[in-house]
């Protein structure tokens, strides 16, 4: 499988502050590719520069084959950018928007698919200053696709939406990735980023400081817990010896950090069934992308 951006040893510095440092990392060809990090981090600047609008200090970088400072109308014509903040004329309707946009590509999509892609087929005729901010997004997100790119940059491309909206565009992206679109996203949802990202990589002052699938990346963050209600009659002690398994109770709630879960919630099942103990209110936490990212930003408290 092809590349369709190669980054390597990337850098950039404004003065003395260094935006981007010595960062490497490829996006496969047909992959949505999280990119994330908390303001500052460094990430706008590198889709900057990987969209051509900024020049790197050092490093090489590759799009499309192409370096993006050199790319022309032809390299354009291939990829579809959804910028964070878009000024459109308020006075254009929808359609009138999308279709002016689609007269830039070579192989634009139609007005009406675009429009039905992100929701919009009712609002095609209604003047872009009259939109609501969600609604305004999802016609910055018609303008990145129209022109039916092989990649798509997509900057937080879900802000504003509500939560059923957003699930609703994750399924369009999907169905773009199955059709062949590459995608770089950032995104300050994490959950946004487990569900969409086939791989991740995560920025910290400049540098990436994690990388890999959401699945490898929570492997980072270690234990799983398991936890569940104190209840009279309940022996603590017993149960961690019987179980093997280093409880701990902290008001009504008794817990344990798990090392290899399925073998160690085995045993305890298997334990309390046994001597026919209910355990009340029992949950089995996983860690999650957000508790990497605290971890390996350093934003943990």
């Amino acid at each position: 499988m092809s590349n369709v951006i190669e980054v390597a040893g990337l850098t950039k510095r404004f003065g003395s502050l260094t935006a981007v440092n010595d960062v490497s990392f490829s996006v496969e060809r047909g992959e949505i590719f999280g990119l994330l990090g908390k303001n500052g981090a460094g990430k706008t600047t590198t889709v900057e520069i990987l969209e051509g609008y900024q020049s790197p200090d050092e490093g090489r970088v590759s799009v499309l084959g192409v370096d993006p400072k050199k790319g022309g109308g032809a390299w354009k014509d291939r990829i579809g950018l959804v910028l964070q903040d878009s000024d459109f004329d308020p006075s254009h309707t929808v359609t009138e928007t999308v279709k002016l946009f689609a007269g830039f590509f070579s192989h634009p999509k139609s007005v009406a698919e675009t429009l039905d892609l992100v929701g919009l087929t009712d609002k095609a005729d209604v003047r872009i200053g009259r939109l609501s901010g969600g609604q305004r997004r999802r016609v910055d997100v018609a303008l990145g696709i129209v022109g039916s790119p092989e990649l798509l940059f997509l900057d937080e491309p879900t802000t504003g939406f509500d939560p059923s909206a957003r699930r609703e565009f994750w399924t369009m992206l999907e169905g773009l990735r199955s059709a062949g679109t590459s995608i770089l996203l950032t995104t300050h949802y994490m959950e946004e980023a487990q569900h969409l990202c086939d791989r991740i990589a995560i920025l910290a002052a400049g540098r990436i400081v994690a990388e890999g699938t959401s699945t490898s990346l929570i492997a980072l963050a270690g234990t799983t817990t398991v936890r569940f209600n104190v209840v009279d009659g309940l022996d603590v002690a017993s149960l961690s010896n019987g179980a093997g398994i280093d409880f701990h109770v902290a008001g009504d709630v008794v817990s344990a950090a798990l090392v290899n879960a399925q073998s160690e919630l085995l045993r305890l099942l298997q334990f309390v069934e046994g001597v026919g103990i209910e355990l009340d209110g029992l949950e089995v936490v996983r860690p999650t992308l957000d508790d990497v990212f605290l971890d390996v930003t350093g934003e943990r408290t």
